[in-house]
């Protein structure tokens, strides 16, 4: 059976047009490469080389093999390039979730941004989805990864990895009582809010938002007035814009920069966090995904 090793060896030899110093530039012997292409021209089964007082030439069918064998090489090193690029995550697909918040967080562009810039031929899919919808893709295998606020239970099946806290921040209209000029700077004490109306991101699309806010209102001795449910966070800050309520929201929202909000801190010791995880299938990571893991360490340290 005609190997890889036969095609290198004729190649050696014809690109040198000497056994000797084929056998060099292969870093062998001479005579264990001439009998090797002896055994490759039993193999071919005819002559492959003539040979010449001060070297050898090519035969007929040797310049024919030669040619193809240089393609066959050339295929088999791009494949192996392709393995190794796929391996390192520079190559193949990547099709990655994020919940409307997560979409607004300085980290998850940059880690985007990372990833295009390190590997430019890979195919990234962005999708935005509530966290069910993320985790249902996840497990079905349109999704790779997501990024998630964390849901109340883990789901079987799903690795939830935590990447940061981020502060959450109360959404004012700015003509409410506690939107004024010079109350904006201070943080604002959660029990102020006791008679106010709560717009809030609807439960069954972020279960761990919404009961964090509920509990914490608990903790300030008042259970919210909801008055509305919004199937996502940037739509919760359009109710709030058009003086509809207030809501709790992740700080990186605020890079909406939508009109007619004011936001505020919360003071301590209720203060609010809106965990931000990275959800992906427990399995091995490879690839893509574990370029991507690599990235979120590396920003994470």
């Amino acid at each position: 059976m005609i190997e890889l090793r036969h095609l290198r060896y004729l190649l050696a030899v014809a690109e040198e047009g000497h056994m000797t110093r084929a056998a060099a530039r292969l870093g062998i012997q001479q005579p264990p490469l001439s009998q090797q292409i002896k055994a490759l021209e039993g193999m071919v089964g005819t002559p492959l080389f003539r040979r010449l007082p001060r070297g050898v030439e090519p035969t007929a069918a040797g310049l024919v093999l030669v040619e193809k064998a240089r393609l066959i090489l050339a295929d088999v090193d791009r494949a192996l390039d392709a393995a190794r690029r796929t391996a390192r995550g520079e190559e193949g697909r990547l099709a990655l979730g994020f919940t409307s918040s997560a979409a607004f967080h300085a980290l998850v562009a940059a880690l985007v941004r990372s990833m295009r810039e390190a590997a430019p031929t890979l195919s990234l899919s962005l999708e935005e989805a509530s966290t069910l919808e993320l985790i249902a893709a996840l497990r079905d295998g349109r999704l790779d990864a997501a990024f998630v606020r964390a849901p109340v239970a883990r789901p079987d099946g799903l690795v939830i990895a935590h990447v940061l806290d981020e502060e959450m921040l109360v959404a004012l209209p700015d003509h409410h009582r506690l939107a004024a000029p010079a109350l904006r700077r201070r943080a604002l004490e959660l029990a102020a809010l006791e008679e106010d109306t709560f717009i809030l991101y609807r439960r069954p699309s972020g279960p761990g938002l919404y009961d964090s806010i509920i509990a914490a209102c608990q903790q300030a001795g008042f259970s919210p007035r909801v008055g509305q449910e919004a199937p996502r966070l940037a739509s919760t800050l359009s109710l709030v814009a058009a003086g509809l309520g207030l809501s709790i929201v992740p700080a990186s929202m605020a890079r909406l920069e939508t009109n007619g909000i004011v936001y505020r801190r919360l003071a301590p010791p209720i203060r609010l966090f809106a965990p931000l995880s990275l959800a992906y299938r427990d399995e091995v990571p490879e690839g893509p995904l574990a370029a991507l893991l690599r990235l979120v360490e590396s920003h994470r340290a």
